[in-house]
């Protein structure tokens, strides 16, 4: 298995790639959050870019893609069926990519 921050970037890719397809904004990932008693945050920033931090160590792998998934989801304020389709294609493009598989 790959070192987890290795994961956490190819994770990164993959989501990127699968919301750019579905043409929805792309977060920039990073981790760990700024602040500490959280496992999520999210940022809009001035010039509505969006960061997503997300914890990563000692947390089960399955928890980090679907904060990464859900951080998307926000960031493009998505609801209903919209957001229904974009988790599936975000597990889909995590699935499909070896390198970021939680196995």
């Amino acid at each position: 298995m790959q070192p987890t921050s290795l994961r956490f970037a190819a994770a990164s890719r993959a989501l990127a790639h699968a919301a750019r397809n579905q043409g929805l904004v792309v977060p920039a990932f990073r981790s760990p959050p700024g602040r500490r008693s959280s496992v999520r945050t999210i940022r809009r920033g001035r010039s509505g870019t969006v960061t997503v931090a997300v914890a990563i160590h000692d947390r089960p792998w399955g928890l980090v893609v679907a904060d990464m998934i859900d951080g998307v989801t926000v960031a493009n304020e998505l609801s209903g069926p919209a957001a229904d389709a974009w988790r599936e294609a975000g597990w889909m493009a995590i699935e499909g990519d070896g390198r970021a598989q939680a196995a």
